[in-house]
């Protein structure tokens, strides 16, 4: 009897000391992966957001990965990642009119998607202001998400909404309210155990979470965090100083229960996410172990490594199949 299978991915912006294109796709081609998210790259002009890129730089981009035999799994996309209301509320976070928003930015995002070849973007789901609950902003919310993914769905995309510190969508509970609300199969949520455990859950709250996003699963992104004592939960997150970051065999997010339940609904999630055109479904390494941040982190080839030998030895405990590149691949490569 096979055992379920995931595809393995990581933001490839992690591994690489400069950023630089030809530092990302080395380190994760040596790693053995064949996918990878991208999110910052410097293709030769600076470090740019995958979404600052020009068309020429994509049409690069894509020739520099198929040289390393790599294909992009997702677009790490900081859509959503604004403020949902035009309110000073002493943070530095940007406010865009929705209807520009959409137009404008969204659209460029399925444009860079599609320039690259992948039907999945990574976003968000808007800053509410510092000090009211999230909750009271569901509606405002799920409206523009609804619109968010019918803009995907006819660039023929899925959004894939990941659980956040700060934002709406801040636990799972609440990203599964939203995925309810707006019902849209082009909508699916992402989890992230470390998104959670530095606010302050502990492993049994965090199943919970994962529990409530199951019905709207689409892919996991990996990483995990380790408190050094005692947690309380917090309201906001100052997110440039996060630090405890681990990989997902040591952290306090309980990916060996998690990942031992994805295990058995894995076949559902996974003629989901092929009927939507993905390839299957991602775990996507996102490791952090050097610092993280609001809108990126670092872990450095060693570090990358490093998290994912820990991932795959949960993988292999718990029983959940995955590819990394062997020989028989780079003989099909050489023709």
């Amino acid at each position: 009897m096979s055992l379920p299978q995931v595809l393995l991915s990581g933001f490839a912006d992690e591994a690489a000391n400069q950023k630089l294109a030809v530092q990302q796709y080395a380190a994760l081609a040596a790693a053995g992966l064949q996918y990878y998210s991208i999110r910052f790259i410097d293709v030769g002009s600076g470090i740019k957001n995958s979404m600052d890129l020009t068309k020429q730089e994509l049409k690069q981009v894509a020739t520099m990965q198929a040289e390393y035999g790599l294909s992009v799994a997702t677009i790490g996309s900081p859509i959503g990642k604004v403020k949902l209301l035009d309110i000073d509320d002493g943070s530095s976070n940007k406010f865009i009119p929705f209807k520009q928003y959409l137009a404008k930015n969204v659209q460029h995002a399925c444009d860079v998607a599609n320039a690259l070849g992948t039907k999945l973007l990574r976003g968000f789901s808007f800053y509410h202001p510092i000090g009211t609950k999230p909750e009271d902003h569901l509606s405002q919310v799920c409206d523009q998400l609804g619109a968010v993914a019918d803009l995907c769905a006819k660039n023929g995309l899925v959004f894939g909404l990941e659980v956040e510190a700060n934002l709406v969508g801040q636990t799972g509970k609440l990203l599964a309210e939203i995925h309810r609300k707006v019902k849209h199969n082009h909508l699916v949520l992402i989890f992230d155990g470390a998104n959670l455990v530095c606010q302050g859950m502990t492993p049994d709250q965090v199943f919970g979470e994962y529990l409530a996003m199951k019905p709207g699963l689409g892919w996991l992104h990996i990483k995990d965090y380790r408190h050094n004592s005692a947690a309380a939960r917090l309201e906001h997150i100052d997110e440039a100083s996060l630090k405890n970051f681990v990989p997902a065999d040591i952290g306090d997010t309980g990916h060996e229960a998690i990942l031992r339940d994805l295990a058995s609904e894995l076949p559902k999630i996974d003629k989901r996410m092929k009927k939507l055109g993905a390839p299957g479904v991602f775990l996507d390494l996102e490791p952090h172990v050097k610092g993280g941040g609001q809108f990126g982190g670092f872990s450095g080839p060693d570090g990358f490594g490093v998290a994912l030998r820990g991932l795959c030895k949960v993988l292999d405990y718990v029983g959940i199949d995955y590819h990394l590149t062997d020989f028989d691949d780079i003989v099909a490569r050489r023709g």
